[in-house]
């Protein structure tokens, strides 16, 4: 919890037993802000409606959100520690009466008052107190403390600054739907803790009817370690994970499922069965990856493409790359994405040929060859998704600085900037395979039940929206 200080607060210093004279007191003032609640909440596990939810808190006695009542008594805390007696002190009992709620932008002013002093034990009783802006009681009690003997000035230490990694928006969209009608998916070469947790949960979750695919008794063995019952599951048994590969595209040609979920295979092997121009998965336009994400710092969803596919795609492979993550922006009902064409800069470059196809893309939506987004580009990543860095540079655009899509120039720069954001940024998401006749979720092996559900979501999302818009419409749309 952070407390504001000024310059001369650098260091910490304690009075003792012996300088402590009844009738001493210091004094904290501290505002309740929406983190304060939420991070209390987070450190006590105490997630009580009155404090965290704001529908509920409306109609609650005090019909607004109020502050957890020890949130006041870890200030009066926070007094003793750091102020008066300070460092060295040892709390022994601390009685609270809550006089009244303290709620949001409330500046409460904290004071302990010494009242009594036990010579023999060395100990000190406190008077403590919480008012508001308006001097209004809010909690009183009493505190009893072994006063520290010897003298402690310290520097302060300084704490690591928190930042909360909430639940974003499209951790919302995904858990939005309603009754969802589970889908039928082929799960490739489930052999791993991980993949068949993330079956579990997402058929607890009325997504899926899954059907495995791989040797049996490798398939109960990691189900045995995950602690989960497959007998209920459909299974098919093959010998190794090239025919699990095989036999689940063949399913997706033949329309059995409607979606496949890669399992504990090599990516490559998987990838290469799916793209295979002679299958019946490949539809007009060339398949991409597309990855979704949470990102703490970055207030809507951001998707990213093409991090798995295309390697140095062309402009007509751009082209649909595009289209495809339009396509799954539609799919989450973020109706007219911004899409941001990448490069190194706003300036279009004969010799850079990330520009031209930017600039060309550009011109193709304006034609109503790309439809269904706001594209713009060329665009510095950090022009496409801050409104101050696009502001400094006087860009004009209504999609720098709040990009909900970003086109990479190749797949090195996608890649690198997906392993970026998830390493460094704290950014929580899935992918999803798209362009191809059935959605495919292509977690890597690395990837935690979280985001290998997030994929399983996706996938059930962009299935369903196809189901309702109709591909030859959603084509037409996009055309």
């Amino acid at each position: 919890m952070q407390v504001t200080m000024s310059s001369s607060e650098a260091t910490i210093e304690n009075r003792t037993f012996d300088e402590i004279a009844v009738g001493d007191s210091a004094t904290l003032e501290k505002r309740l802000t929406m983190e304060d609640i939420k991070l209390f909440a987070v450190m006590s596990g105490d997630v009580n409606p009155a404090h965290v939810d704001e529908e509920f808190a409306r109609s609650s006695f005090f019909h607004e959100l109020i502050a957890h009542g020890m949130w006041g008594g870890a200030l009066i805390s926070t007094v003793l520690g750091t102020k008066l007696p300070g460092p060295g002190t040892i709390y022994l009992g601390q009685t609270l009466r809550f006089r009244g709620p303290v709620t949001l932008g409330d500046q409460i002013r904290i004071t302990v008052t010494a009242t009594e002093k036990d010579e023999r034990k060395g100990q000190v009783v406190f008077d403590c107190e919480c008012r508001n802006q308006e001097d209004a009681l809010v909690l009183d009690g009493e505190a009893r403390v072994l006063a520290p003997k010897e003298k402690v000035s310290r520097p302060r230490a300084v704490m690591p600054t928190i930042r909360m990694a909430e639940q974003g928006k499209l951790s919302e969209m995904l858990a939005a739907a309603d009754d969802p009608e589970p889908m039928t998916a082929a799960v490739v070469h489930p052999v791993d803790i991980e993949s068949i947790q993330a079956v579990d949960q997402a058929v607890g979750r009325g997504l899926i009817r899954p059907i495995l695919i791989g040797p049996m008794a490798r398939m109960q063995s990691a189900a045995d370690d995950a602690g989960v019952d497959i007998s209920g599951f459909e299974q098919v048994a093959v010998r190794h994970s090239h025919g699990a590969a095989e036999t689940a595209v063949g399913m997706a040609e033949a329309g059995d499922v409607g979606a496949v979920i890669k399992g504990g295979l090599s990516t490559d092997e998987l990838l290469g069965k799916l793209v295979d121009p002679g299958n019946g998965l490949r539809t007009e336009r060339i398949p991409s990856q597309v990855m979704a994400f949470d990102v703490p710092t970055y207030p809507r969803p951001l998707m990213i493409s093409d991090p798995l596919v295309n390697i140095h795609p062309g402009l007509f492979e751009k082209r649909d790359i595009v289209r495809n993550a339009v396509e799954l922006a539609h799919a989450l009902k973020i109706h007219e994405p911004r899409v941001a064409m990448l490069s190194s800069s706003e300036s279009i470059d004969p010799k850079l040929s990330s520009t031209l196809d930017a600039a060309a893309i550009c011109k193709m939506a304006d034609r109503g060859q790309v439809a269904g987004a706001v594209i713009d580009g060329p665009m510095a990543f950090d022009a496409a998704i801050s409104a101050a860095t696009a502001r400094a540079r006087a860009l004009e655009s209504p999609v720098a600085g709040r990009a909900d899509v970003l086109v990479a120039p190749d797949l090195e720069a996608a890649s690198m900037l997906v392993k970026q954001l998830s390493h460094l940024a704290d950014a929580r998401g899935s992918g999803l395979l798209v362009g191809l006749r059935v959605p495919v979720v292509m977690s890597g092996r690395d990837d935690n039940v979280p985001s290998r559900l997030t994929g399983i979501r996706l996938a059930h999302r962009y299935l369903a929206y196809l189901q309702h818009a109709g591909r030859d419409a959603m084509a037409a749309a996009v055309s």
